[in-house]
Formats: C-alpha cells, sequence, structure tokens
C-alpha cells in the first residue's frame, strides 16, 4: 500500500476523536511526495521505521526514523494565511500528516500520539523551518516558527488514514511533570 490513492476532495471539520476530551484531533489529510515541496494527499498510506510508504527527501537530514513523520496543523495554516501567506492545505508545506484538534502547544518531545487503530508516533521534535519554505513567502522561514508542526519517530508501524483520530497515548507512569 504506497501510498493509495490520491485524494483531492475539500477539507471539513472533522468531530473529536471519541474519548479524546478536547486534547485530541483528526487527520485531514495524508500526504507523501517525490522530494521537496508540495506532497500530495493520498487516501492512505502504510507508515514504517523511515516513514510513509511513497514518500521521499530531497536532502539526507529532511528524513531519517527520528525524522519520520511530521506533523502540521490545519489551525497553523489558517494562522499563517491570515499572515498573507498564500497556501493551501494539504501539503503544501510538507506535512505527511495534516491534523485538526489536535492542541500542539500541550505536546512536547517525548510524547506518544496513537493514530487510528494501528500506528503509534513519538514526537522527537519540533519542526525547524528551512530554506524549503522560502519559495512559499519570502518572510520564510522566520515566519513559521512557533507554528512549523512537530517531527516523529515511528513507535509502531501500520497504515494512516484521512478522517483517522489522532491523540496522545496515556502513559501509565501517569501525567509527566510541568503538563
Amino acid at each position: 500500500m504506497t501510498g493509495e490513492g490520491r485524494s483531492d476532495a475539500p477539507l471539513e471539520r472533522q468531530p473529536p476523536a471519541p474519548g479524546s476530551a478536547g486534547v485530541g484531533g483528526v487527520v485531514l489529510a495524508v500526504c507523501v511526495g517525490p522530494g521537496g515541496i508540495p506532497k500530495h494527499p493520498v487516501d492512505a498510506a502504510r507508515v514504517a521505521e523511515l516513514g510513509l510508504e511513497g514518500d521521499a527527501h530531497r536532502y539526507r537530514f529532511h528524513g531519517g526514523a527520528r525524522r519520520a513523520v511530521c506533523l502540521f496543523a490545519l489551525e497553523d495554516y489558517r494562522r499563517l494565511q491570515r499572515d498573507g501567506v498564500a497556501a493551501e492545505p494539504p501539503g503544501a508545506f510538507g506535512e505527511n500528516l495534516l491534523t485538526e484538534g489536535l492542541d500542539y502547544a500541550l505536546l512536547r518531545a517525548g510524547d506518544r500520539l496513537a493514530v487510528g487503530p494501528e500506528v503509534v508516533l513519538e514526537i522527537d521534535d519540533v519542526r525547524e523551518p528551512c530554506k524549503t519554505l522560502k519559495p512559499l513567502d519570502a518572510r520564510f522561514p522566520g515566519l513559521m516558527i512557533g507554528r512549523s508542526g512537530w517531527l516523529c519517530r515511528v513507535v509502531r508501524g501500520g497504515v494512516v488514514r484521512a478522517g483517522d483520530a489522532i491523540g496522545p497515548v496515556e502513559d501509565p507512569a501517569g501525567p509527566r511533570a510541568g503538563g
């Protein structure tokens, strides 16, 4: 299942994931590409240790096991659009998973996210905006700081689909300090 079927359906607001108590959200789009931006939406993709099948990176430091999946929020697309950035989701910023309703401000490196019934990701780091984004807006990468998404490693692979719930995996040790 290598990036099955292109999905050009318009993005619609989705209800929060059941039982998410407002913490979780939904995957609006699954995106892959040959390298660089934009990435293109597909209905579903298999996720393995190095990312989504059918996805590639132009530069070697843009991928790897610790940077296997890039998450970006529809809410941040909308904020950037209000600042005059003329980029339309999904995939314009090179994200693999476009989410809605997942509160990125509550997430930290080390947090784990369940995506659909199979996949578990672990946040490795904030996505650092780079010069690849410059053609979208002359103010990049600086304009994107603080709203650039997350880079994740794959804890458990499987298939992700548009419409999958995404949310924190409960830590059996209890809530983390300060959060």
